[in-house]
């Protein structure tokens, strides 16, 4: 799919973000008015002629979630009513995608309740960032890309670690995969930590598995919401004598009381270091020294890059991006 006469369109959620994107590639972004009523209602209406026009939608789904989702498929409204050539969506952070199947009878699946919204509104292409489960792009009968910033994240956190004495950490068995993967990228060991989850945002740590004795350890998650399970296990690890414990996560959500649980594991020395991306811009109200945001700008300006060109793969640029920090 090659995209000319691109414009670029950045909503709440997402709206520093696109400033970046649009620096890099030097494109000025489309206004964009969005009004919201005395009874909650959203408009939401760009500022100037999109007819013919290629449009790309920059949003994240952060809290508000609700109001950020409508506020995304009424935009597409509006571009599809303004005679928009194409419209393609670019999720640097996917609401709902942990509800992606019935864990218990009468739960909805609203992972792809979501994705049915986003096609009915209009769009026509989909990329989402690092999306928490996979079979999210089963959900679309729309062009779908999911693609992994996760190397962006790990590339930042290694930089100041010795990879001799390096070991990935999987923070739960479905995590596994994701992590023998970048112990692999990075040639350096894996271990992996035996979690049951009681309940819903609750965790318990039973055992790791693995040798993290005196080891620098890095866990690579793809969300931290309450941070219970990150703190848990950073907990584990010192306590099982690890040297060092380093966290990346494309997602930081950081609901209640993540803030101050990641505050008391700093304190305690459980936790070294964390990596967020800004694919939630409210990571960025989280001030502790230890806590490094990483700017995706350069990776989403690279996937428009990408879809400009019409002949490129979106899987080779982000095959480009872990090559970088192999040995």
């Amino acid at each position: 799919m090659q995209l000319e006469n691109i414009k670029i369109l950045g909503l709440s959620g997402a709206s520093e973000l696109t400033k970046g994107v649009c620096k890099i590639l030097d494109i000025k972004p489309i206004d964009v008015t969005i009004s919201h009523f005395a009874d909650g209602e959203i408009l939401v209406r760009p500022e100037e002629p999109v007819r013919h026009s290629n449009i790309i939608i920059i949003q994240s789904l952060i809290k508000p979630v609700n109001e950020s989702v409508m506020e995304l498929l009424i935009c597409i409204d509006a571009l599809k009513r303004a005679s928009a050539s194409s419209i393609s969506v670019i999720i640097p952070y996917y609401a709902y995608a942990r509800q992606d199947r019935k864990s218990k009878g009468r739960e909805p699946i609203t992972s792809k309740l979501l994705a049915r919204l986003i096609e009915t509104a209009g769009a026509d292409h989909v990329a989402v960032v690092d999306v928490h489960s996979d079979q999210t792009q089963g959900f679309f009968e729309i062009p779908f890309d999911s693609v992994s910033a996760t190397y962006v994240a790990v590339g930042e956190a290694i930089k100041n670690i010795d990879r001799s004495n390096l070991v990935v950490v999987s923070p739960d068995y479905g995590a596994v995969k994701r992590s023998r993967n970048i112990a692999k990228t990075l040639d350096v060991g894996l271990a992996i930590l035996d979690k049951r989850r009681p309940k819903p945002n609750v965790a318990e740590i039973l055992n790791v598995l693995g040798d993290i004795e005196n080891k620098d350890c890095l866990i690579v998650d793809d969300m931290i919401d309450t941070a219970g399970t990150i703190v848990g296990a950073c907990k584990v690890l010192k306590a099982k004598g690890a040297k060092s414990v380093t966290v990346t996560a494309s997602h930081g959500i950081l609901s209640d009381p993540a803030t101050s649980r990641l505050t008391e594991a700093f304190e305690n020395k459980w936790l070294d270091n964390l990596y967020l991306t800004n694919s939630i811009p409210t990571v960025v109200n989280f001030k502790n020294p230890h806590v490094k945001i990483v700017d995706l700008s350069e990776f989403i300006a690279g996937i428009i890059k990408v879809l400009r060109s019409g002949n490129a793969s979106l899987s080779e640029y982000c095959s480009s991006i872990t090559k970088k920090i192999q040995k």
